[in-house]
């Protein structure tokens, strides 16, 4: 088993970070360069910036704010929210992110997946997916949940791994902020569907939540639970240890 990973999610709306239940009913959790300095100092493993009305504003990202929240912290940084082109996902590397995260952009023109890989390497490519369960499947939403698609989680995925995606960032809307657990049946569906690396996201309330999952995919992505105080980074990494896990310790 490859080493898995804890990373927490900064949801960013006018420079704050914020939390809400099902993508709505926001709540303020803080400021984002606070709250990345203390996830890396925590022991995460990555740190993801999701700017979640960039797409929905039709505006560019935060630069200024993602610059500000790299320089505090030393471990690998993945920014979202507003990615349209090759242009812009240049810029927020340069303004320090490692990866960048797509979705709405995936959408509307797959071929950027194929060209970032091809100009920055797949290493670089997280697509993200926003689905809702409809029936026996999922199926995908864009502009931070607001847009039913009509496609199809599952075959998204794979075909996202085609073009060139390095990794999936899987977020069930269902159970988002919900901490009621990840949706296994979503996760593991794509996990054994694609070749490259899931990140879980939306249902965290438990170390057991967390454990559960990172045993079908890759990492385990977290809000709530970190912000607010519930749980630690290193109350996570502790149990997945004894669990068996192999994690990287604090």
């Amino acid at each position: 088993m490859l080493t898995r990973r804890i990373i927490p999610c900064l949801d960013v709306t006018d420079g704050r970070v914020v939390k809400g239940t099902n993508f709505v009913n926001l709540r303020d959790a803080g400021d984002p360069v606070e709250l990345g300095k203390r996830y890396n100092d925590e022991g995460a493993d990555e740190l993801v910036f999701l700017d979640i009305t960039a797409s929905s504003d039709k505006r560019a990202i935060l630069h200024d704010l993602v610059k500000r929240v790299a320089s505090t912290i030393f471990i690998p940084f993945t920014v979202g929210g507003g990615i349209n082109d090759i242009s812009t996902i240049e810029t927020v590397l340069n303004a320090g992110a490692d990866k960048v995260s797509i979705n709405t952009a995936a959408i509307r023109t797959p071929e950027l997946i194929t060209e970032a890989s091809n100009r920055f390497g797949n290493q670089c490519v997280v697509v993200a997916i926003d689905a809702k369960q409809v029936g026996d499947t999922w199926e995908i939403y864009t502009h931070g949940g607001r847009n039913p698609t009509g496609i199809n989680a599952i075959e998204w995925a794979q075909k996202m791994a085609t073009l060139g995606a390095g990794e999936l960032l899987v977020t069930s809307m269902d159970r988002d902020g919900t901490k009621s657990g990840y949706d296994i049946g979503l996760t593991q569906s794509i996990s054994e569907a694609v070749q490259i690396p899931v990140i879980a996201s939306g249902g965290a309330g438990t170390t057991d939540h967390i454990v559960d999952t990172l045993k079908i995919c890759d990492a385990a992505l977290l809000a709530s639970l970190l912000h607010f105080g519930e749980l630690t980074v290193g109350e996570i990494k502790s149990e997945c240890l004894t669990q068996g896990l192999p994690i990287r310790p604090t």
